[in-house]
């Protein structure tokens, strides 16, 4: 699809109808290859460490929960940019991403330093929350201060790749989460397998790792941005923020980070619940969560898709073909999704014995991956009207209905099936799949009321920009 940069050149100024093409499969097959070498991390960290100890592996998982928590606490401003690009770009108002950009990147160093230093100063109560045995909470402690440490790397980069994909320089990303996985793996082979006489550092080499391949992706992000993404910020901009520019990325950005910090906290709670039940069901969710991402980044990566596309259409004025283009476009996202689905469940005691030997461990998970077939399009609602309805600038309704569903519906739901009931691991999972669906139904009935039009960001812009 073709959409009409209005009045931009390289400075901003003009009139020289410059044409972005933009299409869905364009944008999004690169985010999905990105997503899935972002979730490789995860996995190879879970699927190496599996040969030292399933011990291992859960205290990874449980670190990685909080690390994740953490990340959702300055992500509000990627969030926020990636909209407010967008639309300004669809505007043609190209002039103002520079400052913008600087903004952002300041605000969420800041706001990374901050969350790096409360990681690493409350690590073991973080810990105890989750009621670890005394071996798993010291395993996941050492992992967590070392990574906890370098979030504020991980929140400079996802300000700046938001930024990028804004402008539809998702193969640019790709690459540079390409080279970080590659960086990364030989990094746990080097402190997991020791060879060449390197010392074998476990959990705490794998720390390591992943916080060096961080960054080096966060350097090549930034040259990126300067280069790729015509964004030439200056030392100005870092410093010295327009408030109005910090004021239009909160308004999307503080809510939608508020939506995904609830759902966090969410799923802190439920491993918690899991938690309680043993290490056998803990590392089992671990395992089967590891397999699903594979279908989860299918999901992530064609709302992300749309959420950059809506966000053009809306700044250039074209809400009605942003409104009939995610109507057509959420059929194809479940059919791919549960294209994804067939391929992990007719695979799957064979993926989960990569991981394990424990025959409980393999029969639970296979039938929690069976269930991807009620899950996964409830996800896929839930996902795709999520993101767009942010693009649109709406950011405050997603976050208002998903909270009050998530802590009045969700959460007692799960208590109920899983603990109360005694259903375990098949109970929580069974809350899974009706909290997806009940969010996707809410959110996607807003997209048809296109309550959503009177939000935009960018007539604000363009009417500041014009003054």
């Amino acid at each position: 699809m073709n959409l009409k940069d209005r009045g931009a050149d390289r400075s901003g100024g003009g009139s020289a109808g410059k044409t972005v093409k933009l299409s869905l499969l364009a944008v999004t097959w690169p985010i999905f290859i990105e997503s899935a070498l972002q979730m490789l991390i995860r996995i190879t960290d879970t699927f190496m460490l599996s040969k030292v100890s399933d011990e291992a592996v859960a205290a990874v998982g449980v670190s990685n929960q909080i690390l994740m928590f953490g990340m959702l606490l300055f992500n509000f401003v990627a969030m926020g940019s990636a909209v407010v690009v967008s639309q300004y770009l669809g505007a043609g108002l190209r002039r103002d991403v520079g400052r913008l950009t600087g903004s952002s990147l300041a605000l969420n160093l800041l706001f990374g330093l901050f969350v790096s230093a409360m990681v690493v100063l409350f690590c073991g109560d973080l810990l105890r929350l989750f009621g670890l045995e005394p071996e798993l909470r010291e395993l996941a402690g050492r992992y967590l201060r070392i990574a906890g440490g370098g979030l504020f790397v991980q929140a400079v980069m996802s300000a700046a790749v938001a930024i990028i994909q804004s402008h539809g320089l998702t193969r640019q990303t790709m690459l540079v989460a390409l080279g970080m996985n590659i960086i990364h793996i030989f990094g746990n082979w080097l402190v997991i397998f020791g060879p060449f006489g390197f010392p074998k550092l476990g959990v705490t080499g794998v720390a390591i790792s992943t916080v060096a391949s961080q960054v080096i992706g966060m350097a090549v992000n930034l040259y990126l941005l300067r280069r790729a993404a015509e964004a030439p910020f200056t030392r100005r901009d870092l410093i010295r923020w327009k408030l109005e520019d910090v004021g239009r990325v909160l308004r999307v950005g503080v809510p939608a980070s508020l939506n995904n910090l609830s759902y966090n906290v969410n799923q802190l709670v439920t491993t918690a619940m899991i938690a309680s039940l043993g290490s056998v069901m803990l590392t089992t969710r671990i395992y089967t969560m590891n397999i699903n991402f594979i279908i989860i980044i299918l999901c992530i990566s064609l709302g992300r898709g749309m959420q950059i596309i809506v966000g053009h259409l809306v700044g250039a004025g074209e809400q009605d073909e942003a409104y009939r283009k995610v109507l057509r476009n959420y059929g194809r996202s479940v059919l791919i999704t549960l294209a994804g689905a067939s391929v992990i469940c007719l695979f799957r005691v064979p993926l989960l014995d990569l991981f394990t030997d424990s025959e409980e461990i393999i029969r639970i998970g296979s039938t929690l991956l069976l269930l991807s077939f009620l899950l996964e399009p409830g996800r896929n609602l839930n996902i795709m009207f999520e993101r767009c309805l942010q693009a649109a600038g709406d950011a405050r309704f997603t976050a208002m209905s998903s909270v009050l569903i998530m802590w009045l519906f969700s959460v007692p739901l799960t208590w109920l099936l899983g603990i109360r009931l005694g259903n375990g691991l098949y109970g929580i999972w069974a809350a899974f799949i009706a909290d997806e669906w009940v969010r996707g139904i809410a959110l996607f009935l807003r997209w048809r009321s296109k309550a959503w039009k009177s939000k935009a960001i960018v007539t604000r812009a363009a009417e500041t920009t014009a003054g």
